[in-house]
C-alpha cells in the first residue's frame, strides 16, 4: 500500500503515476490521506467530492497499448469526524447522507438489483404526511404460493400481509409472466371482494391493479378471464368505496389514485343533474390526484378553463325521474378509470402501441328509477410523433361477447383535439381510433435533375436510332453480341428514366379523413388507404427497369473480358439466347419475388412508399430498415452486381496494360486510347452508383459534395453512354458528315436586289442604279 500521511492545517502535492487495469482508492484516516491500489465500485477519488479544486492535474497518454495515468491530487488533511461523501450508484441520489435508489435498484449504495422487500402507505393525518408502519414481506414467497394461502385467510391482519405481499410480487410487472398476471388478478380480485377488506387493504389492492396494467404478456383466455372479472369488482367497489372508507376522508365522497388506475366514488343527491368525473393532462402521463375532478351537480360539460382533459365522462340524470320522487334521497355514483386497455383484449380492433384509456361509470340507487339519461364521454387520442387522428369509434365492453360493441353509442365530430361520444347506457366506455402516418410528399425535380435526364433521354434515342440503322440491313442472327448488349442496355435505361419522370411522384395520395359520424369499429389502430394507383405499378417498373439496365452492363461486361482475355473474335453460338434469358428474366424474377412477397391490395406500403412511387425502405420513425423490399430486393442485387462489374473492370484494365509495357512512356496517344476503354466501362458498367451506397454512411458536408456527384453522374448516364459509344464512332461520325453536306448542297432559289454608283465627271452628278435578279 502507498500511503502519505500529513497533519492537520497541512497541504501536500502528490503525483501518482501507474499502468493498470485498476483504479486508486481514496478513503478518510485518522489525519492523513491513504492511497490504496484496489479495485471497488467507487474507483475514482474524485467523484467523491463535489468540489472540483481537489483534482488540480489530470492527463491520460497511451504507451505501448496501456493507459499511463498521471494524477495530481492537492489534498488537505481534514478531522477524523467529518462526514464521509454518500456515493449512489445506478442512478441513486444522495440525500442527508442516504441513497435514494431508482425503482429497480436497492441496497445502501443502490447496487442490488432486485424488488423490494417491504412496502408502506404514505397518507396524510391532520395536514401533514407521515408513512405508516413497514409492511415486511417473507422472502421466497411467491404469488402462486399466495394463492394457496389465500383460502385460509379471514383475519383482517391476514389480509393486510396478503395484499402487501402480492402488491410486492407485482412491482415489476414487465417480468411476470401470463400465470403470474393470473394469479395475482385473482388474488386481488378475491381482496377486493372480501366483506373484511380494511381500506388499507383495497389501497394496497388497486396499486396492485395499476401495476397489472403495465405487464406485458402475450394474449391468454385464462388470463382474460381473470382480468375481466377484475374489472367487474373494480365497478362494484367504485359504488361501495365512499361507504366503505374511514373518518379521514369525506363520506360522500371517495377517491383512489394511482399511476395507471383512478377509482372514485361518491354518494349525491337524488336530484343531481348530473355528475362529471374528469381527468386533466399532466406532464408525467400518469394519473395524479390533484389532476382528477369531480363535480356532483352540473348540467352541462365542464372543464376548467386553462385546463385540458384528458377523459371525461359526464352522467346526465333526467329532470322528470328527479321530480317523481317522493321523498330525498342519495345516488352512489362511482367511476373506475383505466390508463390502458389492457385488462379489456379485443379481438376485433388489432393494437400494438397507441394507449387508449378506459372509463367506466356505475350508478346505483334506492330505487329502480334511478337511470341515467345519457352518457356523454371525451377522450384525447395520444398520436405517435408523425400521425394524425383518421377516424374513431365509441364503443362500451361487452361482457357476453368478450368485445367493443357499438349498441346504443354514437359519435359526433372530433373538436379541438377530443374524440366525443354519447351512449344511452352505463359500462366500460372508450374510444377507438385508427390513426394513419404523415407524409412529406415529394416535390418536383430540381434543374440538375431534369436537365441531365433530358439530355441522357437525347443520347439514348440517338444512340438506339444509330446502331439500329447500322446493323438494319444485315440478319438478326448476324448482329454483334455487344451490339445487342447495348441496345439493351439503352432500352431498358431510356424506359427507366420515361418511366421515372412520368410517373415517380405519386398521383393518388392518400384520401382525406372520414367526415361522417358512422360509428364503426375499425380494424387496426393504423389505417393504410387501398391501392387504388398507379403507383405501385410504377415501382414494379422501376424495379424491373433498373435491375435489367445493371443486368446487362454485366453481360457486356462478360462479353468484353471473354473477348479480350481469350482473343476470341466470337463467343459461343448459345451466347445471344443466354444472356437474353440472364438480362430479363433475372430483373423479372426478383421484381416479381418481391412483388408477391410484400405487395396487398389492402396494404401496399409493404411493397412501396406513400411520398413517392419506390420501394419501401424506412419504418414508420424514418428509420432504415433492414428487412424492408428496398434493401433485401434492390440494394443486395444491385451491390452484387456492381461487385462483380468492378471486378470485370479490374481484368479488363490489367489486360489492356499488360499488353503494352510502355503505357507510361512519353507518347500521349497511346496512353489515351489505353485509358478510353477502360473510361468507358465505368460509365458503361454503371460503376457511378457505388456512390450512392456511400450517401448511406456519411453525413454533413460530405454527404453534399456526393450527393451532388451521385445526381449529376447518375441522371447523365444516358449522355455518356452516346457520347464514349455512338458519338466517337467512325460511322457516326460519317453519318453526321453527310446529313452535314446534304444540308450544305441544297440550292435555295432567292431574289438578289444590286445597286450601283457612278459618278458624273461632267456635272459632279451622283445617281444610284438598281437592277434585280
Amino acid at each position: 500500500m502507498e500511503e502519505t500521511q500529513i497533519s492537520v492545517g497541512e497541504e501536500a502535492w502528490i503525483l501518482l503515476n501507474y499502468s493498470s487495469s485498476c483504479f486508486y482508492y481514496c478513503y478518510f484516516s485518522s489525519y492523513s490521506w491513504s492511497y490504496r491500489n484496489h479495485c471497488p465500485r467507487r474507483n475514482k477519488c474524485h467523484n467523491s467530492f463535489s468540489d472540483p479544486s481537489y483534482i488540480s492535474q489530470f492527463n491520460c497518454r497511451a504507451t505501448n497499448g496501456l493507459y499511463n495515468l498521471s494524477w495530481q491530487y492537492h489534498c488537505k488533511a481534514i478531522p477524523n469526524n467529518a462526514a464521509y461523501p454518500t456515493i449512489c450508484d445506478n442512478g441513486g441520489r444522495p440525500q442527508n447522507g442516504v441513497c435514494i435508489c431508482p425503482d429497480d435498484w436497492i441496497g445502501a449504495t443502490c447496487a442490488i438489483a432486485g424488488k423490494p422487500k417491504a412496502s408502506t402507505r404514505c397518507s396524510i393525518n391532520s395536514g401533514s404526511a407521515s408513512f405508516e408502519k413497514p409492511k415486511i414481506m417473507e422472502c421466497g414467497l411467491t404469488l402462486g404460493a399466495l394463492g394457496d394461502i389465500l383460502q385460509n385467510v379471514t383475519s383482517e391482519t391476514d389480509l393486510d400481509s396478503l395484499a402487501s405481499a402480492t402488491q410486492i410480487l407485482t412491482s415489476k410487472p414487465e417480468e411476470m409472466s401470463s400465470a403470474d398476471v393470473t394469479a395475482a388478478a385473482q388474488i386481488t380480485n378475491t381482496l377486493l371482494s372480501s366483506p373484511n377488506a380494511t381500506e388499507t387493504v383495497r389501497v394496497a389492492a388497486i396499486a396492485t391493479v395499476s401495476q397489472l396494467l403495465n405487464a406485458n404478456t402475450q394474449d391468454d383466455s385464462e388470463e382474460n378471464n381473470a382480468t375481466l372479472d377484475l374489472t367487474v369488482s373494480l365497478d362494484e367497489l367504485s359504488l361501495t368505496l365512499s361507504q366503505n372508507l374511514d373518518s379521514r376522508q369525506s363520506q360522500s365522497q371517495a377517491q383512489v389514485v394511482q399511476p395507471n388506475l383512478v377509482v372514485q366514488s361518491a354518494q349525491v343527491s337524488a336530484d343531481t343533474q348530473g355528475v362529471q368525473f374528469t381527468s386533466l393532462s399532466g406532464t408525467s402521463g400518469s394519473f395524479v390526484a390533484d389532476r382528477i375532478k369531480l363535480n356532483t351537480n352540473v348540467s352541462k360539460v365542464e372543464v376548467e378553463e386553462g385546463f385540458i382533459s384528458d377523459a371525461l365522462i359526464y352522467v346526465q340524470f333526467s329532470p322528470e325521474t328527479s321530480r317523481s320522487r317522493q321523498k330525498p334521497s342519495t345516488v352512489s355514483v362511482g367511476f373506475v378509470l383505466y390508463q390502458n386497455d389492457r385488462f379489456f383484449r379485443s379481438k376485433q380492433n388489432k393494437k400494438s402501441e397507441a394507449p387508449i384509456r378506459v372509463v367506466s361509470a356505475s350508478v346505483e340507487g334506492q330505487t329502480r328509477s334511478v337511470v341515467p339519461q345519457r352518457v356523454e364521454m371525451q377522450f384525447r387520442p395520444t398520436m405517435m410523433n408523425g400521425t394524425s387522428l383518421y377516424d374513431y369509434a365509441c364503443v362500451f365492453w361487452d361482457y357476453s361477447l368478450e368485445d367493443w360493441s357499438t349498441v346504443g353509442c354514437l359519435k359526433e365530430n372530433a373538436s379541438s383535439g377530443s374524440l366525443g361520444c354519447y351512449c344511452n347506457h352505463t359500462t366500460n366506455f372508450a374510444a377507438l381510433w385508427s390513426f394513419r402516418q404523415n407524409y412529406e410528399y415529394a416535390e418536383a425535380l430540381d434543374v440538375i435533375s431534369i436537365v441531365g435526364l433530358s439530355f441522357s433521354i437525347l443520347g439514348l434515342v440517338v444512340t438506339i436510332i444509330h446502331h439500329i440503322k447500322e446493323n438494319s440491313k444485315k440478319n438478326l442472327r448476324d448482329w454483334k453480341n455487344s451490339t445487342i448488349a447495348l441496345l439493351c442496355i439503352c432500352f431498358s435505361l431510356l424506359a427507366f428514366i420515361i418511366t421515372f419522370l412520368s410517373g415517380v411522384g405519386n398521383s393518388s395520395p392518400q384520401s382525406e379523413a372520414p367526415s361522417d359520424t358512422k360509428n364503426v369499429i375499425p380494424d387496426s389502430e393504423e389505417h393504410v388507404d387501398p391501392d387504388r394507383g398507379p403507383c405501385s405499378a410504377v415501382a414494379a417498373l422501376l424495379h424491373f427497369f433498373l435491375l435489367a439496365t445493371f443486368m446487362w452492363t454485366s453481360l457486356y461486361g462478360t462479353e468484353v473480358v471473354l473477348l479480350v482475355r481469350t482473343i476470341r473474335f466470337s463467343l459461343p453460338t448459345y451466347w445471344t439466347q443466354l444472356s437474353m434469358a440472364l438480362g430479363w428474366g433475372v430483373p423479372a424474377v426478383i421484381m416479381g419475388v418481391t412483388l408477391g412477397a410484400t405487395y396487398r391490395v389492402d396494404n401496399p406500403l409493404g411493397y412501396r412508399q406513400e411520398e413517392f412511387c419506390w420501394l419501401a425502405g424506412v419504418d414508420q420513425t424514418k428509420q432504415f430498415d433492414f428487412g424492408k423490399p428496398l434493401f433485401w430486393g434492390f440494394l443486395i442485387p444491385l451491390g452484387l452486381i456492381l461487385i462483380y462489374n468492378v471486378v470485370l473492370l479490374v481484368l479488363v484494365s490489367l489486360q489492356t496494360c499488360s499488353r503494352d509495357p510502355q503505357l507510361g512512356g512519353n507518347s500521349a496517344r497511346p496512353l489515351k486510347k489505353r485509358i478510353l476503354p477502360s473510361v468507358s466501362l465505368v460509365v458503361l458498367l454503371g460503376l457511378c452508383w457505388t456512390l450512392g451506397y456511400l450517401l448511406l454512411f456519411t453525413t454533413g458536408h460530405t454527404h453534399l459534395v456526393l450527393s451532388i456527384c451521385f445526381c449529376i453522374c447518375s441522371t447523365t448516364q444516358g449522355l455518356q453512354i452516346f457520347v464514349l459509344f455512338t458519338a466517337r464512332t467512325p460511322s457516326f461520325r460519317a453519318a453526321v458528315s453527310r446529313s452535314v453536306l446534304s444540308v450544305s448542297s441544297v440550292n435555295i432559289h432567292l431574289n438578289t436586289m444590286k445597286y450601283s454608283l457612278t459618278k458624273s465627271f461632267n456635272s459632279m452628278h451622283e445617281s444610284y442604279r438598281n437592277t434585280y435578279q
